[in-house]
């Protein structure tokens, strides 16, 4: 019935002394085994061969991983883990978690945010290119919404995004996440560091949506991205029985939900704040993409409102200009038409005064290629003049004006003038 061999039942019947487990041989170099564990940074072949330079003393390596294995030379022993147990509306516990996902057929690193009410464990998960404060902001809003309340408590870890400087219950939460905590009378608490345990109700999931949630799913972009999320917590996550509950998380929430937090009446957008100079060709700089602006700001300094959808740009107390914010791609563009009419393009070729001038004689040929070569550009208001003298004089007196003007260099259309008038003076004016 014991299943142990008749021997051990007549020992026990005699009421001999149970013998103790085999012990070692080599125990008594204990002592100097654990100091030059220490020693070698826990490398058992270096072990090995101190203990036969140093000490003399040798020891077979199947022995030598026993009494390590036996006393834990090289990890400490486990100790027995406790439960925390919360009330409905007491505590939410909110941390990310990196992804290489594939977003339209290129590979990308995706920051997985979540949230979850600790006593029901419902959860709330979105995907971002990066996780900074904006972002964290912009996650915890649309998380507490989903959630239709808050608790008073929210667990974290000790990254910079939340906490500004020191770690655990010493942690300082910086003041930008502070001022959003009151907001919501929601207050920001790390955990101990190498505590992950304590909060636990967020640390689980993620291997749940790494293994459920994106395997087998493509997506296109990271709105399709983020809405596939969104429904995969409505209708699996939050729909599944939980072994520990005993019914699903939405189920539990109903429990909970009169003990949450009500939300203010009113939430501002989260925004975030940023000056710039406008560059010489009309845009804004803003994470590596720019943004059109009208002209007449082009050298100003400006105020760049980024939302998460949309971003604004203000120019003394008054918005200039509005677009969708581009957070997929870098080195991108946007312009509005409006705010940049299209350029005129140089006139190439010889204008029509040029060609209403040249072709008759050679003279005047010569002429208009020398009296171009002094202007700048393509001299359109000088020839418009020499049009006007040729059309407004008679021909022989303006031609013979021109080839004086031509021998001599002389592109002075006022004195160009003046010599046609001293040709003509005899013939029209009796002086």
């Amino acid at each position: 019935m014991l299943g142990v061999s008749r021997n051990s039942v007549r020992r026990v019947i005699r009421g001999d002394d149970v013998p103790s487990p085999k012990q070692s041989k080599y125990e008594d170099h204990l002592e100097v085994v654990k100091e030059l564990m220490s020693k070698c940074r826990g490398n058992l072949v270096r072990v090995q061969e101190c203990l036969k330079e140093e000490h003399g003393v040798q020891i077979p390596y199947t022995s030598l991983t026993w009494m390590v294995r036996n006393y834990q030379l090289k990890k400490a022993p486990k100790k027995r883990t406790g439960q925390y147990v919360l009330n409905p509306g007491e505590e939410m516990q909110h941390d990310t978690s990196p992804y290489k996902i594939k977003l339209d057929n290129k590979k990308v690193t995706a920051q997985c945010a979540g949230l979850a009410l600790a006593y029901s464990r419902r959860i709330y998960i979105q995907f971002y290119p990066r996780f900074t404060r904006f972002e964290a902001k912009v996650f915890l809003s649309n998380a507490f919404e989903y959630m239709q309340g808050v608790c008073p408590r929210c667990v974290v870890d000790n990254t910079s995004v939340i906490v500004s400087h020191g770690a655990g219950p010493d942690a300082i939460i910086a003041p930008e996440m502070e001022a959003f905590g009151r907001l919501y009378q929601v207050v920001f608490v790390p955990h101990r560091v190498k505590d992950p345990n304590r909060k636990a109700r967020i640390e689980r999931p993620f291997d749940y949506v790494f293994k459920n949630f994106l395997a087998g799913r493509s997506f296109s972009s990271w709105d399709d991205l983020n809405a596939q999320a969104l429904s995969w917590c409505k209708e699996v996550a939050n729909n599944k029985t939980k072994r520990s509950l005993g019914m699903s998380p939405d189920q539990a929430y109903l429990m909970e939900k009169h003990s949450l937090v009500p939300l203010p009446v009113h939430v501002p957008d989260v925004y975030r704040l940023e000056h710039r100079v406008v560059d010489s060709e009309a845009y804004v700089h803003v994470e590596s993409n720019r943004y059109s602006v009208p002209e007449k700001l082009v050298g100003q300094r400006v105020e760049v409102y980024v939302f998460w959808k949309k971003i604004q740009v203000f120019a003394q107390n008054q918005k200039m200009a509005e677009h969708s914010r581009i957070y997929e791609s870098k080195q991108s563009r946007i312009t509005d038409p409006s705010h940049h009419p299209p350029v005129r393009k140089k006139n190439k070729g010889p204008c029509r005064e040029e060609q209403l001038l040249t072709g008759n004689s050679r003279a005047l040929d010569d002429y208009v290629a020398g009296l171009k070569k002094k202007c700048r550009g393509r001299g359109v208001q000088s020839l418009r003049k020499l049009l006007a003298l040729k059309r407004e004089y008679p021909e022989e007196a303006f031609n013979k004006a021109i080839q004086e003007a031509l021998y001599y260099g002389m592109y002075n259309l006022a004195r160009l003038e003046d010599m046609i008038l001293n040709f003509i003076q005899g013939e029209f004016f009796d002086l």
